[in-house]
């Protein structure tokens, strides 16, 4: 199988590449290096035969389906999105240019693409839209988890953008005849994430010794997906997954934000000890415009269906995690000068 990867030097992107070359896939990696996508992320597959990279924005028609013929894909895995909910709070717009427009240019490109494939090929072709379990509002803290039934509710212009991108997909596939599967996922974390996001910012900054911001009161909860376990899921979603079918991926370790801090303090408090506990750098800042209180996956469709659920333990995955950025300042070091990184963003008002 040759698979384009959409986004393919961003956060999951990369995972998925990285363990697609692995397992003996041709990728052909589309990204248009926004200021979170690193292709140093991809450097132990740079140089494989079987990878591809090709820089170009998904809203550029042309060029999406220029690449589309050149490298005849026989799947596309779509990542490629604006995913940072305060940055969306501050500049709405370009979230929509690219996870709205960019999705319906992109679909339309694969659609006039799988139109001129030979029968054979065109049976056997996908499209895997991979989008957010933020689509679904939020939920209270006795509310059963998201599921693929739940209704749309989003709260914030990410996950609205992300909603309407699901939307789309899904009527490419009913009107058009696009062969899709779509995946709804909870908060990835990691090696190789970008370091805006709670997990790096809580490693990073406690490692520098400056204050761990936690929003409000540090009570919102989420649930938490090692990218790894996400990457495989994605994979088998694309091979075996129905087509038309939605299926929610979930890491089964929901906790509050305070507590999840606390737990990564601790795992530093043991690798990278310092004269006192990393939480005692803990602060609690102004929350965010409305902030979701809490998301929750239930994975029982892609577990009965498709035999998936997560291998990696969140305290396993958190030292993995911190290791590895313990291990690899040459990865993140050069991305705190870019722009918006080490600045509270999100903070308009209602």
């Amino acid at each position: 199988m040759k698979l384009l990867v959409t986004g393919g030097a961003g956060f999951i992107g990369s995972a998925v590449v990285r363990l697609a070359i692995a397992r003996g896939l041709s990728v052909v990696n589309l990204d248009k290096l926004t200021y979170s996508a690193n292709l140093a992320s991809l450097v132990s597959v740079q140089d494989h035969p079987a990878y591809a990279f090709e820089q170009a924005d998904i809203v550029d028609a042309p060029a999406v389906a220029a690449i589309l013929e050149k490298h005849q894909p026989d799947a596309v895995m779509h990542l490629a999105a604006e995913s940072h909910v305060d940055r969306s709070i501050d500049g709405p717009l370009a979230f929509i240019h690219t996870n709205v427009t960019g999705t319906a240019v992109l679909l339309e490109a694969v659609r006039r693409y799988v139109a001129g494939m030979p029968q054979g090929r065109r049976e056997a072709f996908r499209f895997h839209h991979v989008s957010t379990d933020e689509v679904f509002g939020a939920l209270g803290v006795d509310d059963p988890p998201f599921d693929e039934t739940t209704a749309y509710a989003p709260n914030s212009p990410y996950s609205a953008s992300k909603a309407a991108s699901d939307h789309l997909v899904r009527a490419w596939g009913e009107t058009f005849g696009v062969p899709f599967v779509l995946t709804n996922c909870s908060n990835n974390y990691g090696p190789f994430q970008f370091p805006e996001k709670l997990i790096p910012v809580t490693v990073l900054r406690a490692l520098a010794g400056q204050s761990i911001p936690v929003y409000g009161k540090g009570l919102n909860v989420r649930d938490w997906l090692f990218v790894d376990d996400h990457a495989e899921a994605l994979l088998l979603v694309l091979e075996k997954g129905r087509l038309g079918q939605t299926y929610c991926i979930g890491g089964e370790a929901e906790r509050r934000n305070i507590d999840l801090v606390a737990s990564l303090c601790g795992v530093l408090d043991q690798i990278a000890p310092k004269t006192t506990p990393h939480a005692d750098l803990i602060s609690f800042v102004t929350d965010r415009p409305g902030h979701d209180l809490r998301y929750a996956i239930d994975i029982a469709k892609v577990r009965e269906e498709l035999g998936w659920s997560p291998r990696t333990s969140l305290g396993e995955g958190l030292e993995l995690t911190a290791r590895w950025y313990i291990d690899n300042r040459s990865w993140w070091e050069p991305l705190l000068a870019r722009e918006g990184v080490g600045r509270r963003l999100g903070l308009s008002p209602r």
